[in-house]
Formats: C-alpha cells, structure tokens, sequence
C-alpha cells in the first residue's frame, strides 16, 4: 500500500467532510444506534472524497461494506486506498477499461449482501441477470441517479425486481439541488478544464431539459452564452422556451451549435447525422450517466483520422472535409471526469438522503415487497431542515390557527 497516497486520499476526505455537516452528523448518530450492525453492503457508486464520508457514515453504524465504481473514468485512486485503509473493501481503479469495471462490480458483490447501493443500475443488473444466486439474500436497495431509477421502474413493470429500491433520485432535495446546482456547476467545470474555452457568446446546446438539464442551461446562460435546448417533452420543452431558452430539435441545434452536452438518460441523442452537420470545433460533452448519449462509434466512422489527448479528457476528431470535433471524457460523465464532480456541499444533501433511507430500508425491509419505493417525506424534510440548521438560516413555522385553516374545509374567504 502507497502510504503517501493514503495521505493524499485523507486529506481530500477531509476537505470534502468540511463542506458536509449533515452527513457527518448523521454519521455520529448512526454510531450511537447502529442500525446496521451484522448488515453487510455491496455498493457501486463513484468513488470520489464525497462517496467517502457516505461509506464512513454507514461503516460508524456497524455495515461492512464493499464498493466498486460506477463509472470507469470517475475513481480518485488516492480516495480509494484511503477508505480501504480504513476498512472499506473497494474494487475500483481509474482508467479501468470495460472488462475489469464489470468485474469489480462482480468483486463488491462477492461480499454476499444484505443491501445494495446502486447509481445507474448495474450492480441491481448484474444481480438480475449473472449473480441471481445472491437474490435470496438482498433484502432491499437504494439507487442513486435517474438513469437507474428510469431502468429499475421498467424491470418492476415487468415484475423482473426481486427486492425493493428506494429511488433517492427522486427525492426533492436530491432533484432539486444535487441535479439542477450540482449537476449544472460541475458539468461546465469539466468542459471549461477540458477545453479551457470561453462560454460567453457561444451557442451551448442542452439535450433534454429535466433538473439536470435546466441546471445546465441556467448556468451556461449565466456565463453569458447563448442556451438552444433539444427535448422531446412538449411540456418541458415548452417550460424551457417560457424561459426564454431558443427550443429546437437536435437536427437545426446541429448546425449552430459550439458546445453540445447531452442530459437526457438516453442513448443516441447526437447521432452520426448531426455530428456530420456539424461546424469546426464543435465541442461534444456527455452529463447523462452512461456513455451513450453521443454516438460514439459514429464519430470514429465519420472520422479520417483521431487525435487522442489533444488536451486533458479531450480527443479531437478529424472528420474527411478538415472539420474538427471534439468529444470530451470519451463521451462519458465529463464531471466527473474532467472535473471532480458536484461539490461537496450539495453531495452533503444527497448523501445524506441516502444514508438515511438506507437506515430506513434497514428497519422497514422484510414489510415491503419487490418494487420502486420513494423516499419517506420526513427523511427529505429532515435532510433540508439539517442543512439549513449548519449554514445558520431560521425559517417560519405555522401558527397554530394557521395549522387550523389548512386542516379544515368549512373555512372559505
């Protein structure tokens, strides 16, 4: 073990554990009650600082936990050995090509869990599909991202999820600050790290305009560029024009476009036709969870010759007439990849709904049956009243006439 990298991943730790003081509280609560005592967790999440003070949280309420990453290009390799020097078993590497990501999360697995952290599905998957011996066990899960709750509400359409999943994306703490600031702050830090571009008076496109997508907008906007959003939803995309954003599809958006970004959960969404239209220096960026959002074997069959690291996380792409495009993180997360992800201080949110709605599945799993759960209003109102309590902001309380009126019917004007 590389004990000066042990160092560095402590230090980074503890710098993110400074900008969260909900989790870290939660964490001192979950080691006074220990509501995972003999419980062991298979978890597959990115593994960053902020995973970290999460997997600590869980490991004070007595979890033995595995973890292996969510993304192959994510893993801060010094944050890695230091939560494995404090007992955690992580299976991640950064840079690990396909194979080898596959099979750490096979390796997290091998734990025999009794609960499941997922973000993006493929740990729930391969339960499904390749592990279905550990089936037996699993007793309940939590999923952290869009793109694995969009997967896991088709496998409970078809009756295909054996246990229940409380889906912490959808919480309104998670929706609307981990997606809209976080996602939206962290996505243009990677793009700007990996490009260094200027924003300001470029057309930036934003393919689909869900809080992740809207939080991308806004801060692009911010920046002084000029925001087109693609969607296929006519009520968001209606929301995004009464917002002043130009709305068009993908096919017009192609051919102004200066930076892409796509934020939609889906694949395809820049396809060969677009990229063809194309003008030089278009920069291609992907924010959605999987690296499938941009057509990537499109590119590379539209292309004449590849330029790889023409910058950090940048590939330029030569295509036949001399027009360059570049595709930043290899079409993967590009925040978490050209940059360090969501700060700290909104994972402080995030994590903290899903530490406590993995307490809750701990007590509440053998009453529930297979399926897509939310996460319990209480444990969201408790999550924002915690934060607003560490950053010294009182709010308003229903007077007792006031609690009255909403309670009755018979009031009118």
């Amino acid at each position: 073990m590389d004990s000066a990298l042990t160092a560095a991943g402590e230090r980074r730790i503890g710098w993110a554990a400074r900008a969260m003081p909900v989790l870290t509280a939660i964490g001192e609560r979950f080691a006074a009650d220990e509501p995972f005592d003999g419980l062991r967790i298979a978890a597959c999440l990115h593994v960053t600082a902020e995973t970290a003070v999460l997997m600590g949280a869980l490991r004070a309420g007595g979890a033995e936990i595995a973890l292996a990453a969510s993304n192959p290009l994510s893993t801060q390799d010094d944050v890695a050995q230091a939560l494995g020097a404090y007992g955690v078993r992580v299976h991640a590497l950064a840079g690990v090509d396909r194979q080898t990501y596959y099979r750490h999360i096979h390796q997290a697995l091998d734990i025999v869990p009794d609960l499941v952290l997922d973000d993006g599905c493929d740990l729930v998957n391969i339960l499904h599909t390749e592990r279905t011996e550990l089936l037996e066990t699993v007793s309940g899960g939590c999923e952290e991202t869009t793109t694995g709750v969009i997967r896991l509400r088709q496998m409970a359409a078809e009756r295909a999820l054996r246990f229940p999943v409380v889906a912490v994306n959808d919480t309104r703490t998670k929706r609307m600050f981990d997606n809209r600031y976080g996602t939206g702050q962290s996505t243009l830090d990677g793009i700007m790290r990996a490009t260094n571009t200027l924003l300001a008076g470029k057309v930036v496109v934003v393919a689909g305009f869900g809080f992740c997508g809207r939080g991308v907008a806004e801060r692009a906007r911010g920046l002084g560029a000029r925001v087109v959003v693609t969607e296929i939803d006519p009520v968001k995309a209606l929301d995004a024009s009464l917002q002043g954003y130009d709305v068009r599809t993908m096919a017009a958006a192609a051919v102004v476009g200066d930076v892409f970004v796509t934020v939609t959960g889906n694949r395809d969404v820049i396809r060969g036709e677009h990229l063809a239209a194309m003008k030089d220096g278009a920069i291609l960026a992907n924010a959605g969870h999987f690296d499938v959002e941009i057509d990537v074997r499109a590119l590379e069959e539209l292309a004449r010759e590849v330029r790889p690291g023409v910058r950090p996380n940048t590939d330029e792409y030569v295509l036949a007439d001399g027009r360059r495009l570049l595709l930043l993180a290899e079409g993967r997360l590009v925040n978490l990849t050209a940059a360090e992800g969501h700060p700290a201080a909104v994972m402080d949110m995030s994590f903290s709904a899903q530490a406590l709605a993995v307490a809750w599945l701990a007590r509440e799993r053998a009453r529930l049956e297979p399926g897509v759960y939310d996460v319990p209003e209480e444990v969201d109102v408790e999550v924002a009243r915690l934060k607003l309590a560490a950053a010294g902001i009182e709010v308003d309380h229903l007077t007792t006439q006031q609690e009255e009126y909403l309670r009755s019917w018979r009031l009118g004007s």
